[in-house]
């Protein structure tokens, strides 16, 4: 991919960004349009505001400025050099494959690290910032396991059960995928930066639509989601609230027709099954892993499920003895100590 076109994506990229505000309200589909539809910025400059709304069928939210855009993408082009942060286009032939397939990809995905093999599977594993002790040792031992059996998992880098995932992956050996909800110079939460790198050290990747700068706020982690789901394969839920982000996760896998599941130990029954414990104090809450399991997703119990489900060998995994359907590897208390040992909170 040429340079130009390059600057072009990362152009078409930064309109409707909140942070420039120079075209607020174009969809993610519209910026596609306007990737497929020039060819050269010098093309792209020769539209007027009237040509893009002819364009895109509709009229622009806010005025059209397109020479403050072109100096954010130049400035994102320059600060990605300075950081070390790579990116790649839509439009080349290096862009994850599944990915490029859903509705909404989007245009410009920086990265550092290394891009994913698009030759490999994914697992997505996602889950609570707060999980229970069972479900971070499941979620690490299903990662662990996955990558024994040539598996990198994608997840999201935030506490609890995104951490756990990502550093079963890597203690398994495999390069694992971490996608941010902000620049990858701003990695949030900054109690996880150590575990971003060690991803990097590890062969793994760091992924963000968002140019170098960007902060993490809160919209931009439910559209990071669906760059999680679209990366993947197949999409594990491990332990969730009914309100949860990892949820959010799960819509959009079955809207990129993924195959969807959830952990053992986030439908268990019993006294840590998300009921009202003695006190009224309310355990952990696994309401929308037992929806998500009640709607018919497919129940994991550990990573031969998922091998088995994909034709791939399981030779030499030793899946955990279970009680109730969680790892009995065992008792709460040496999963918090395994969560403790690692650094995660839960």
């Amino acid at each position: 991919m040429d340079h130009e076109r390059g600057l072009l994506d990362l152009i078409i990229a930064r309109l409707g960004d909140r942070q420039g505000g120079c075209l607020s309200g174009l969809s993610y589909k519209e910026k596609l349009l306007l990737c497929e539809s020039f060819a050269t910025e010098q093309d792209f400059f020769r539209q007027s505001a009237a040509d893009i709304e002819a364009l895109i069928g509709r009229k622009l939210a806010a005025p059209w400025n397109i020479d403050k855009v072109r100096l954010l993408a130049e400035r994102d082009a320059e600060t990605a050099r300075l950081k070390n942060i790579s990116w790649v286009s839509w439009h080349s032939p290096a862009y994850p494959p599944l990915l490029r397939e859903i509705y909404d990809p989007p245009v410009v995905l920086f990265f550092r690290g290394s891009l994913p093999n698009p030759e490999a599977p994914l697992a997505a594993i996602v889950g609570t910032r707060k999980p229970s002790p069972q479900a971070a040792a499941q979620a690490y031992r299903i990662a662990h396991d996955l990558a024994r059996g040539g598996i990198s998992v994608v997840s999201g880098l935030a506490l609890g059960i995104d951490a756990m995932a990502h550093r079963g992956n890597i203690e398994g050996g495999a390069p694992t995928v971490a996608v941010l909800g902000s620049g990858l110079d701003k990695v949030y939460p900054s109690s996880n930066r150590a575990l971003a790198r060690r991803v990097l050290e590890t062969g793994g990747c760091l992924l963000s639509e968002y140019p170098p700068g960007t902060g993490p706020f809160k919209w931009n982690f439910p559209a990071r989601n669906r760059i999680i789901s679209g990366l993947a394969r197949g999409v594990l839920i491990v332990e969730a609230p009914e309100k949860s982000g990892a949820l959010i996760t799960a819509r959009f896998a079955l809207e990129h027709n993924r195959e969807l599941w959830v952990a053992s130990c986030g439908v268990a029954k019993g006294e840590d099954s998300g009921q009202k414990a003695a006190g009224g104090k309310t355990a952990f809450d696994r309401s929308g892993s037992t929806k998500l399991a009640a709607e018919g997703a497919g129940i994991i119990r550990d990573a031969s499920d998922i091998l088995e489900a994909w034709n791939m060998e399981t030779t030499g995994l030793e899946p955990p003895e279970v009680t109730g359907g969680v790892p009995a590897s065992g008792s709460l208390a040496l999963a918090a100590s395994l969560a403790n040992s690692l650094g995660v909170e839960i």
